[in-house]
Parts: structure tokens; sequence; C-alpha cells
């Protein structure tokens, strides 16, 4: 009876979160994969079997899909290493005993807070009109190049406001992470006569590792998925140069009605994703200590 007792108490729990986990998840990532071995346009009815014939033509003949998934590889490495780099300086910063750290911690934080559409169009108004104008003011010439009409300068203009987006919230996970090391470890090494810089690479960074982890993750995660702020910003352009991974599926899944072409583009990219992601874990992993 316990036992009978304690399954149904679970299940009234669990049950409802699972059940709607499934209809809005499982089955649909399901049919998705059914429908990468289709030639669908998402509408008629009848949906014909072309086997691999999209895997196909994704890898050998899809240009614009090559393209847009170089430009997410490289946009998540300087994303990644950014983001993280930037976050980790702001929590080293402010865990110092500063007066405001409060207030910077939520400054720094707000931009997280802000919807990617609305960050982007923010953003891109700063980029048009507010660095024009500061250009014609001050004639530096950063603030005179064409910063959403280049290739080159729209990449690193995407990379910035990603970077001022995620920076705060990693921010958070280091700080918890930086509380954690035991001030007797920082006091041992410093009476060794230990640097600071001494202290932060043997003793900081392998005890925030946990931390590490979790931030190497979600930043993996955000890169590779990148949409809002690509659409509003630079909408793939100039001539498809900053069109991301995400955008090409969404383009060609329900711009070129090629449902099935769109779905097996995204299981590909699910899978070199996931294979990242179990890797930089399995890695990050091995290097954490226990105090």
């Amino acid at each position: 009876m316990k036992t009978k007792k304690s399954w149904i108490q679970q299940w009234v729990f669990v049950g409802p979160a699972l059940l709607f986990f499934t209809l809005i998840v499982v089955i649909p990532f399901l049919m998705s994969i059914y429908y990468s071995f289709t030639e669908w346009n998402g509408v008629a009815a009848e949906v014909k079997w072309t086997g691999l014939d999209n895997f196909k033509a994704i890898i050998f003949d899809d240009k614009d899909f090559h393209r847009s998934f170089w430009f997410t590889v490289r946009f998540s490495v300087a994303e990644i290493i950014f983001t993280n780099l930037l976050g980790f300086l702001l929590a080293l910063l402010l865990t110092q005993h500063l007066k405001t750290r409060n207030v910077l911690r939520t400054v720094f934080f707000m931009p997280n807070v802000i919807g990617g559409l609305l960050l982007g169009f923010i953003w891109q108004f700063v980029f048009v009109k507010g660095f024009a104008t500061l250009g014609e003011l001050t004639n530096i010439g950063f603030f005179q190049l064409p910063w959403l009409g280049d290739e080159p300068t729209a990449f690193w203009g995407i990379v910035i406001v990603s970077v001022w987006q995620g920076a705060g919230y990693l921010m958070v996970i280091y700080i918890a992470g930086l509380a954690n090391v035991p001030k007797e470890l920082i006091e041992a090494a410093r009476i060794d006569g230990a640097t600071r810089w001494d202290m932060l690479k043997s003793v900081t960074i392998p005890l925030i590792m946990p931390s590490v982890t979790v931030c190497l993750f979600l930043t993996i995660s955000w890169a590779f998925k990148m949409f809002d702020l690509n659409l509003s910003l630079t909408k793939g352009g100039p001539f498809g140069a900053t069109e991301s991974v995400a955008m090409n599926i969404y383009q060609e899944a329900f711009r070129n009605n090629r449902y099935g072409l769109g779905t097996a583009k995204a299981l590909l990219f699910f899978i070199i994703v996931a294979l990242i992601t179990i890797v930089q874990v399995s890695i990050t992993k091995k290097r954490e200590v226990e105090v």
C-alpha cells in the first residue's frame, strides 16, 4: 500500500509536466525526424518519402547552408570566449569589497532581461544612428564604420550585442562559484607567497570549474541557436553573409515552403550541437575538483 501510495503521489506531481513535455517536445521532435526523410511543403496532405536525399543535398549541394553554418561556427567561438571572459571578469570585480557592487550587479544583469528582438532593434538604432552621429561629431573612425552594412563589421556587431546581453547572466553564475571558494585556501595561498595570478590560476579557477561547465554549456546553446538578434539586427545580410543556421532553417521551412528539407537541416544541426556539448561537458567535468 505504501508503494502504491508513493507511486500515485509521484504521478500526481510529475504526470502533468511529463504529459505536456511529451505533447509539446517529444512528439513534435519525433515527427520532425520523420519529416526530415520526406519531401513536404508543410501544408499538403500528401507526404512523399525521399529517404536520405535531403541530407545528401544539404551536405554536398547546399552552399547557403554551408555559408550559414560557417558563420554560426565563427560567431559561436567568438561569443563563447568573450561572453565567458567578460562574465568572469565582472564576477571577479563585483566580489570585491565595493560599496556599489549590488547596484553594479543589477546594472550588468539588466541587458539579459530585455528580449532579444527588442534588444536587437535598440542596438540597430545605436549602430545606424547613434554611431553615425558620434562619428560626425568626433571624426573617430570606429564610429564611422558601416556597422551593419559590411560583412566583417556586421559580424562583430552581432557579437558585441550578444556578449553585452549574456555576460551579466554568466556573471551571476560565476559570482555564486566564487562565493563558494573557501577563504581558508585563499589565505593559505597568500601566506605561502602566491601572487594574485597564482591564486587565480591554481586555486580559484579549479574550484569554480562546475560554474565554468554550466557557463560553457549555456553559451554554446545560446550561440548555436541564435535567431532573434540575427533577425532584428541584420536579417542575415548583407547578401546572406550573417545568416545563422537557425535563420537558414526558418527560411527553408517557412519561406521556401520546403518543410522536409528544413527539418532535415534542423536534425543535422541538432546532432552536431549535441555532440559538441557532450564533448564540452565531459572535458570540463574531468577538470572539476572537490574541496
